[in-house]
């Protein structure tokens, strides 16, 4: 009997897989398409087991629907900008670009010893010219449909990369990249719209039935649509108003202060002048070198200063001094808050704390109000208006409406919709990304690059030294002929967010050679939506909502047809090992490559997919991959045992009872893999059926039916071949075909082979269990009883009792009760 070698195997057919361009996309539109696409990685140097299995559960996917009559796309590529490779070519002297096409290079080998079927050649990196040239291209079209703008603002920096992050990579206050706590800077940069689209990014959630409920929750929280009205408050001393955003305009009779994000920019004219004017100038200072989420933590300490400054109340005309407080953002809402402490816990807090007063101006249903009762804590349950003028006396809830309109009829705000969700800050002060396509000139302002200039390729002659932006130290880079005017000019220095280039590249595998537009719109609308999306739940707010909101932009501007980019998402768990996430600092890191060279790719795929389901988190075993192993070894002398009867392809005649047997068994695991792989995906239970059906076929009698056996041997290597691509073509070939397993088609179940010819059932006197027997399955219940009481062991049992009732449930029991 010939040996299981996965390393000759693996090799000799990825070879054979790469010489005959196997995976290539076969473009029949006579087949129904499946877009299946795994998120693709950061050329980092080494794929991990996190990579090990999401491949494996899209290479799973894509095979399946091949073999099912599918068109299937299966493209892979490289998020190849960022931070790590400037930081790599900081440490080692080099361009980053070499570093990241070395490591492309490497990790594009590791992937083909995995077996997946991609098509190689839509390959896309988004450091290549080819590719940030499409990306300028969509930031001008974005620029020119008025969503790309620029700004001074109030910016998150890190001090560690030297660069601005918007408010999604801010993580617990830190960078999400290396961990540094992020300060606050005032800076030019450009922003997109992405607030243009709030409203659809959270409607649109409800047509995507296959998405996790958690990662659509998590994106409406981050969007944060609140219904409420604005309000405003005149500050006559100074000619301004300040608009605010309440969900609770039916407390608005209970305000008795405001309350400014220190960075409110008519702070600085509230104060000027005014004795407190530099103890308030530091107290803002102080504030903005604390993040976002020191200020706003539930348990952080609420600060402020009082400007000296008065509003006046819209519908009392009361004076309403204005405060500043680092619990309040400028970025959030309108940077300003009406206070009302009588029914907010934190203004509460905030006026016990200075002294502010307390108006209470709601009180629960049927209760005596006492203007002189002192609160002990904010009322915020629901109840009746009180010293609220005509609006006494009304249910709160109706007064949240009643009071909203009255503010649009009196022109002093009105009911609408306010969100979390912030314009996406895309500009960085880094080398490696896509430059953004803009000219600066002093005659003729922001000047775009003509299209038939791009791309603005990234110089190679400049030094990367971590400490600030190097394009901005080229000149050869920097300074330019204007295109309007053609007098001096100025190029923009920043480089794009590199989620901008993760936020298309799904629409570039459809034409990933087109040199002249980023894709062809009648090739985008026939691949997608995608309709699996494989990666992890890490990327549920910033990358998809990006991506979400790109597609609604090239759907406004006639570019696609399509609204939402992935039908549906499976985030898939981490690999863990002694409870850990893997990790080198922990030291207790398993590579695939460990696996591959002991074991063999098909083991390392096949364990990783059968250890948990996919939405879970894995515990790495390393008896569970030496079982792996054992089976694919008890798999192929199977095969190779019984290779010249599959060969001989014998009649299959069901003439035995074993046969039928196995014939069942057969058809109940291409269900079940099929529903498992197509529908549910879970490939742990559709390998564990596989398991069930070699065992069968191994318990198999020596004199049944030859042909069953043969038959059920062949399409146990078809079910096996999505999981385990290499062992499956090798045994293809030796029960005798000269194809590829992988073009087979999918084998069907048979309904009717599922239906069982005999059935055991029970018999019972007086509910307990006294005997079981064989019966035809279609026995009726009178057969089943007139069965029952002739079996010599129950006449036994029941004789010299009364039968007093006899209960037949066709297919299952027959229960006697006897007296």
């Amino acid at each position: 009997m010939r040996a299981y070698k996965p390393h000759e195997i693996e090799q000799k057919w990825q070879q054979y897989w790469d010489e005959t361009n196997a995976h290539r996309t076969n473009e029949d539109d006579a087949k129904e398409k499946f877009y299946c696409l795994e998120q693709f990685p950061y050329p980092s140097g080494r794929l991990h087991m996190g990579h090990m299995r999401v491949y494996s559960i899209g290479d799973v996917t894509a095979r399946y629907k091949k073999m099912s009559g599918y068109q299937v796309l299966h493209p892979m590529g490289w998020d190849a900008f960022g931070m790590p490779a400037e930081n790599a070519a900081i440490k080692l002297g080099a361009q980053p670009s070499k570093w990241t096409y070395e490591n492309i290079d490497f990790m594009k080998n590791q992937q083909k010893k995995l077996g997946v079927s991609y098509d190689w050649e839509r390959e896309l990196a988004t450091c290549s010219p080819e590719y940030y040239k499409m990306t300028q291209q969509l930031f001008l079209l974005f620029y020119e449909r008025g969503l790309a703008y620029r700004k001074n603002g109030a910016v998150n920096w890190c001090p560690h990369d030297q660069t601005v992050l918007a408010n999604e990579q801010v993580e617990d206050g830190c960078c999400w990249r290396c961990g540094t706590e992020v300060v606050k800077l005032d800076l030019e940069q450009w922003y997109f719209k992405i607030t243009d689209y709030a409203d659809r990014l959270v409607n649109d959630l409800e047509q995507l039935a296959g998405w996790p409920e958690k990662v659509k929750t998590m994106q409406r929280n981050w969007i944060g649509r609140s219904t409420g009205a604005e309000v405003t408050f005149e500050v006559p001393e100074v000619d301004e108003k300040l608009t605010v955003f309440t969900t609770r305009p039916d407390t608005l009779f209970g305000v008795t202060f405001m309350v400014l994000a220190p960075e409110h920019p008519v702070v600085r004219k509230l104060i000027a002048g005014k004795e407190n004017e530099a103890a308030v100038n530091a107290f803002i200072e102080k504030t903005r070198k604390e993040s976002d989420i020191t200020r706003t933590a539930a348990d952080a300490p609420k600060e402020g200063m009082f400007t000296g400054a008065y509003a006046r109340h819209p519908l009392t005309g009361e004076n309403v001094p204005i405060w500043i407080a680092n619990y309040v953002l400028m970025d959030y809402g309108t940077g300003a808050v009406m206070a009302v402490p009588a029914h907010d816990t934190r203004d509460f807090a905030f006026a016990r704390q200075y002294d502010l007063p307390i108006k209470r101006v709601i009180v629960a249903e049927g209760e005596t109000f006492d203007v002189n009762e002192t609160l002990a804590e904010a009322y915020t349950e629901d109840g009746v208006l009180v010293q609220s003028g005509t609006f006494d006396g009304m249910p709160n809830r109706e007064a949240l409406v009643k009071i909203g309109d009255y503010l649009k009829e009196q022109g002093l705000g009105g009911q609408t919709v306010s969100y979390r969700l912030r314009d996406w800050l895309v500009s960085r002060q880094r080398y490696w990304g896509a430059p953004i396509p803009i000219i600066y000139c002093d005659d003729c302002g922001i000047v775009p690059v003509p299209k038939e200039d791009l791309p603005v390729m990234l110089p190679e002659d400049v030094v990367i030294d971590g400490m600030s932006n190097p394009l901005a130290k080229s000149e050869a880079f920097v300074n330019v002929t204007c295109p309007s005017c053609g007098g001096h000019a100025r190029r923009e220095t920043d480089t794009m967010d590199t989620f901008i280039d993760s936020s298309w590249y799904y629409l570039r595998y459809t034409d990933s050679k087109n040199d002249q537009i980023p894709f062809k719109p009648e090739k985008a609308n026939k691949w997608l939506p995608v309709d699996e999306y494989i990666g992890g739940i890490e990327h549920a707010i910033l990358h998809l909502l990006y991506s979400r909101f790109f597609t609604k932009v090239l759907y406004d501007a006639g570019m696609v047809n399509f609204t939402e980019p992935f039908k549906s998402l499976l985030t898939q768990g981490m690999v863990l090992k002694d409870g850990a996430k893997m990790s080198k600092s922990k030291g207790n890191v398993v590579s695939p490559d460990e696996i591959i060279a002991k074991y063999g790719a098909d083991t390392g795929r096949l364990f990783i997919l059968f250890a948990a389901p996919p939405d879970r988190d894995l515990e790495w075993s390393d008896s569970g991959v030496e079982g792996s192993y054992r089976f694919l070894n008890r798999v192929w002398r199977m095969v190779d045992g019984h290779a010249e009867l599959v060969a001989s392809h014998p009649a299959v005649h069901l003439s035995d009872s074993a046969a039928k047997d196995l014939n069942r068994t057969l058809h109940a695991t291409i269900k079940k893999v099929s529903e498992d792989i197509g529908e549910r995906r879970q490939f742990n239970t559709a390998i564990s059926s596989i398991m069930e059906l070699v065992n069968k076929i191994y318990a198999y009698p020596e004199d049944a039916d030859r042909g069953m056996l043969a038959h059920a041997i062949e399409s146990t290597i078809i079910l096996l071949a999505p999981f385990a691509p290499h062992i499956t073509e090798e045994m293809w070939r030796i029960v005798g075909h000269e194809d590829s397993v992988h073009e087979q088609k999918w084998p069907v179940f048979d309904e009717t082979a599922l239906v069982l010819d005999e059935v055991e059932i029970v018999v019972q006197i007086n509910g307990k269990v006294r005997e079981k027997m064989v019966i035809p399955a279609n026995t009726t219940k009178q057969d089943m009883e007139e069965m029952a009481n002739s079996n010599e062991k129950i006449k036994e049992l029941v004789a010299g009792k009364t039968v007093r009732k006899v209960i037949a449930v066709p297919g299952k029991l027959v229960n006697i009760v006897v007296g």
